[in-house]
């Protein structure tokens, strides 16, 4: 076998495995790890740093090297297998056998782990040879690129190192690695990408959940729900509670009574300002930029029938990216505490069952709620806020006084409810104590 041509193809295979170290390297580098490594006096620093300033250029040269090297060798190596067999179709097999063994093994797997594992040393290194190479070679990876681009259909090849979101998600879980950002900071990162992937629909409230006010009922009554159940923003509704037709802000209620004392005899439907709707399908990304721009912070969500799905804010989307929002009135609540005389504070989430333990009974169900504050709404028939009361009944006929205490959280949601025993009602029964 010509030693000549073997040893020409193994040059080139050596060269291909640089220029695929360089490609990784290259990708894993940043522009701040080689602001860094210049502030450290790093050896060669200022090369990358003139790299990283236009890393694509710089990729493209390595690319291109790559792929002529690995081209070459295979033309060698086939030559070489034709001088050496006799028929055409064995020097062909083993040709492709070698190249795809010492393709994969040399330029797939070998080079990109070093990359990977020492991309700062990597880039370094290849920064002496890409930069004047790039001068030598000039346009011609710009040109072959656009010769791609215009048989390409799409956008054509891309303008960064990131291929796709799962190589710049797994980047920025790398840089938590080690420790260039925070826990924090890379789990907001990925709430970003799946903020993409979010429907309106997955982070609204709930209708069962909002609390309304009557077009007719008066601005006095609208502030005073609004400062018991502690929202700033209320939906107005018309013929039915699926029915919204506009949306009242505490501070329209203010302005109008600070100014008119007798405006407090007015209709809230004088006060409210238009309602913004939306389908439930929506992706919460585009809402949230179409929020800023029209400078809305809320919207009611349709469902696909038309009615009423729920309501959305600006800050339930931005808790899909930086977590639940709460203030400093929020603490964690024990989930029985004992009162004497068979009164007991329990959380809303407490489930019926239990609440039924703590009055003996072995069991205590009811086919339409599971929770203490559902319990609560279902007796009020509305959602509760602060203050609300009702008596419920036992299966024994005992009854209980359910009074709705604190409200916690960006949504003011009832944390804890008061359970005192009253005088027998008839079972089911609920009577509200505590008008809105």
């Amino acid at each position: 076998m010509n030693t000549e041509l073997i040893l020409g193809a193994v040059l080139l295979i050596v060269i291909a495995w640089l220029a695929a170290c360089a490609e990784t390297g290259l990708a894993r580098t940043s522009s701040f790890r080689a602001e860094e490594a210049v502030r450290s006096g790093r050896r060669g620093s200022a090369r990358l740093a003139q790299i990283a300033a236009d890393p694509t250029r710089y990729l493209n040269v390595a690319l291109l090297v790559r792929v002529a090297c690995e081209m070459a060798a295979a033309a060698l190596v086939t030559y070489a297998c034709l001088q050496e067999f006799a028929r055409t179709w064995q020097a062909l097999v083993v040709a492709i056998g070698v190249m795809v063994l010492v393709s994969y093994v040399a330029v797939g797997v070998s080079p990109r782990t070093i990359g990977r594992q020492h991309p700062l040393n990597t880039a370094t290194a290849a920064a002496y040879v890409l930069l004047p190479l790039a001068r030598v070679m000039g346009p011609i990876p710009s040109l072959l690129i656009l010769i791609g681009n215009a048989l390409t259909p799409g956008k054509g090849f891309r303008r960064g190192p990131f291929a796709s979101e799962a190589e710049l998600r797994a980047l920025v879980d790398l840089a938590e690695q080690e420790s260039l950002i925070e826990d924090e900071e890379r789990r907001m990162v990925h709430s970003v990408f799946e903020l993409g992937d979010t429907l309106v629909r997955e982070v609204m409230v709930p209708r069962t959940d909002l609390i309304v006010i009557e077009r007719y009922k008066t601005i006095r009554q609208a502030l005073t729900l609004a400062l018991r159940s502690g929202f700033s923003r209320i939906p107005v509704t018309g013929e039915s509670e699926d029915d919204i037709v506009g949306i009242v802000y505490l501070k329209d209620l203010v302005r109008r009574t600070h100014v008119h004392r007798e405006a407090e005899s007015e209709l809230v439907s004088t006060a409210m300002r238009p309602a913004t709707f939306v389908p439930d399908t929506k992706n919460a990304g585009d809402l949230l930029r179409e929020m800023q721009q029209e400078r809305t912070h809320v919207a009611v969500v349709i469902d696909e029938y038309g009615g009423t799905a729920g309501i959305v804010t600006i800050e339930d989307i931005l808790e899909e990216i930086v977590g639940e929002i709460t203030d400093e009135y929020d603490r964690e609540q024990p989930t029985v505490e004992r009162l004497g005389d068979d009164r007991y504070r329990v959380t809303a989430r407490l489930d019926i069952g239990d609440l039924g333990e703590l009055y003996g009974l072995d069991a205590f169900d009811d086919e339409d709620v599971e929770t203490v504050g559902g319990l609560l709404a279902k007796a009020l028939g509305r959602v509760p806020i602060a203050g609300a009361t009702a008596v419920v009944s036992l299966p024994d006929g005992r009854g209980l006084r359910l009074t709705a205490e604190s409200a916690a959280g960006r949504r003011n949601k009832i944390v804890t409810v008061l359970v005192e025993p009253v005088a027998p009602v008839h079972s089911g029964a609920g009577t509200e104590e505590a008008e809105a």
